[in-house]
């Protein structure tokens, strides 16, 4: 299976502006090198066939018997062949020149769509030659002896997407063509195009293509031609770039003078489901009349070729890199801040309380919370941070929990949970010497209850400090962690909060906050609950227990964000984590971890089960601040039944 991809190309051929049977020749080696890597569509520039820059020579009949020729030479040559061809070329219908794309497949033309807008101003006089696609109402045009369906309004379709196509200028419009089809069901379109440089116009360009294809989300394909169409005035750098949904996923070299083709995967279950989502999307195809669509089916195409994914797929979606971690920090913690603060107003607290364990988690809340207290102009004295030691808490996390509440100047209060426990195990008589659910849990509920009543005491509230993660894993004790008046933390990934912690680090505390911030981030993932090992180490690790929580956040994305199935999240992972090759990891990023297959999808398995069984957890969640895309928040984004069944999920990933 290939779980919804559609492999498109876009390509920049060599060209001889007028020689047509140059361009053609360049055009068909292209094709064949994409239909031996398995493409199924493939894009070419704006009146690639006869070369954009031809002027004057538009209004010569041998140059438009020449294209003609030359797609004859082109429908011969893909009669064998099942790949989409899509190419440019001046084309008569009736009196008038139209500027036209040309879909070919199998030795058939399909369909052709005219430009619909043509720019007439500084460098640009299309006018000059060509006439717009609402000049005519032919909806049939007589092309190399066949009689083929034209118009601005077709939609093609194969067994595995629908496309759609503008030109150029077309994009540049107020309303482009493009908003239409998409809202029509295209779901990727692809633009023919001839755009000259000039200075910042690339950049602007990008932002325009991704704009509209995150606006329509739809797979966007654009071709522009390059250096054989630099002619007088006009420099031509070509543009072979490939965006979903606005994201840039594969792009050609620009003033280089060879032929480009790049190559990749379009995710069209993904646009699917993100249009589903979307309910605006939904409320304006209610406004486009469908009627005047054209629907073309295209061959049935067979599969040749093992479908192999080339594109790359994040291993850590909730973790950019380079300075866009550092703005995601940044924005992040002014999040937070900013919705501790109004709930600190709103409640007119005296105080806040926050259980210190000197694990990331609570570490990022209390950072949160003296930055509140901060941003309020109030003293800090006013976070009371309690760390209160139990039977697994270790020398590090302890000696880390009080060394940052000293350097941050806040309130300490150390209230062992020990001798309360032991009373508690009398009371219900359990054997302290069992160290199962109810040992732990009863510390964990132990310290909730401390938390709780010295809120009470002080007339403040509570801070929670468990994650995203943990919440999607339902690894948290019921009424205990799992509980709080206002969680700060509820809406961040396992993977990012370690990042948040060292951004801090870096440029918010003092020396010794820092040091022992980049302790904390070293220290392992544990609840401390069982007591340590004969060395006085950490003996109870999160992730032994429960798993890579870099899988975890990886699968938490594509299931919850993408709507995606276990089974294709399996082949994703497989991608990310095995199969593709990385760079050395550069400081600020987060180094891959190794997998096997069999490892992926046992702790899948685990995420599938946990996420469904545990749902009765977050179906009661404390307020918190949304900070991203992906939140388990009941009051919005994520409302499940508690007693839904993962069978069908858990046999999905069996399959």
């Amino acid at each position: 299976m290939n779980y919804g991809f559609v492999k498109v190309a876009s390509a920049i051929p060599s060209l001889k502006v007028a020689d047509c049977s140059y361009n053609i020749q360049q055009i068909e080696s292209l094709i064949v090198q994409a239909e031996g890597k398995g493409v199924e569509i493939i894009c070419f520039p704006e009146l690639c066939i006869s070369g954009y820059t031809c002027q004057d020579l538009f209004g010569q009949q041998l140059l438009l018997e020449k294209c003609e020729e030359s797609l004859f030479k082109l429908l011969d040559f893909t009669r064998s062949l099942q790949i989409i061809s899509i190419v440019g070329m001046p084309i008569m219908v009736g009196s008038m020149l139209m500027n036209c794309a040309v879909v070919v497949q199998g030795g058939k033309i399909l369909g052709v769509v005219p430009k619909t807008y043509l720019p007439n101003y500084k460098e640009f006089y299309e006018k000059r030659w060509f006439a717009p696609a609402t000049a005519i109402n032919e909806t049939q045009v007589h092309l190399c002896a066949q009689t083929v369906t034209f118009g601005r309004n077709l939609l093609f379709h194969t067994q595995k997407t629908c496309f759609g196509i503008e030109i150029c200028e077309d994009l540049w419009a107020p309303v482009p063509p493009s908003s239409e089809l998409a809202m029509k069901g295209a779901e990727i379109i692809f633009n023919l195009s001839a755009t000259n440089e000039l200075i910042s116009k690339h950049q602007y360009l990008l932002t325009l293509i991704s704009q509209q294809s995150a606006r329509c989300i739809a797979g966007y394909v654009y071709s522009s031609c390059g250096f054989g169409e630099s002619t007088q005035d006009l420099v031509f750098a070509g543009n072979a770039l490939i965006y979903e949904n606005g994201s840039l996923i594969a792009q050609s070299k620009r003033f280089c003078l060879e032929e480009q083709m790049v190559i990749s995967e379009i995710d069209t279950e993904r646009l699917l489901t993100e249009r589903r989502h979307n309910t605006t999307f939904g409320d304006n195809t209610r406004l486009i009349d469908s009627n005047d669509r054209v629907d073309i089916q295209c061959q049935t195409v067979n599969p040749v070729y093992n479908f192999e994914l080339t594109r790359w797929i994040n291993p850590h979606p909730f973790v950019p890199r380079g300075n866009a971690l550092t703005e995601r920090c940044e924005e992040i913690f002014a999040i937070q801040t900013e919705a501790l603060a109004k709930r600190i107003v709103h409640t007119n607290a005296r105080s806040i309380v926050v259980g210190i364990s000197g694990g990331l988690d609570s570490t990022l809340a209390l950072l949160v919370c003296v930055k509140a207290m901060d941003m309020l102009q109030r003293p800090r004295k006013e976070v009371i941070g309690i760390t209160m030691p139990g039977f697994g808490t270790t020398d590090r996390t302890y000696n880390n929990a009080m060394s940052l509440m000293k350097s941050l100047d806040i309130t300490i209060k150390e209230i062992s949970i020990k001798e309360s426990c032991i009373r508690h195990f009398l009371d219900i008589n359990h054997d302290i010497n069992v160290h199962d659910i109810t040992y732990e849990n009863a510390q964990a509920r132990e310290r909730t209850q401390v938390l709780m009543d010295v809120a009470n005491q002080c007339n403040g509230f509570v801070v929670g400090t468990g994650d995203l993660s943990e919440l999607a894993l339902g690894w948290c004790t019921y009424n205990a962690d799992h509980m709080s008046n206002y969680g700060v933390n509820g809406s961040i990934p396992k993977t990012l909060v370690k990042y948040l912690v060292k951004w801090v680090a870096m440029t918010s505390v003092d020396e010794q906050s820092k040091e022992t911030l980049l302790d904390i981030i070293e220290t392992p993932i544990s609840p401390e609950l069982i007591p340590a090992d004969e060395n006085g180490e950490i003996k109870q690790k999160t992730e032994d227990l429960v798993g890579p929580y870099e899988l975890h956040d990886f699968f938490l994305y594509n299931f919850l964000r993408l709507g995606f199935r276990p089974a294709k999240i399996l082949y994703l992972a497989e991608q990310a984590f095995i199969k593709q090759t990385y760079p050395e990891a550069p400081e600020d990023g987060m180094p891959v971890g190794t997998y096997d297959e069999e490892t992926i999808q046992k702790w899948l398995k685990t995420f599938c089960r946990r996420f469904f069984t545990q749902q009765f957890k977050r179906s009661c969640l404390p307020d918190g601040p949304k900070v991203g895309s992906v939140s388990l928040s009941p009051r919005g984004d994520w409302r499940m039944p508690s007693d839904a069944s993962s069978a069908d999920w858990l046999a999905d990933l069996e399959g």
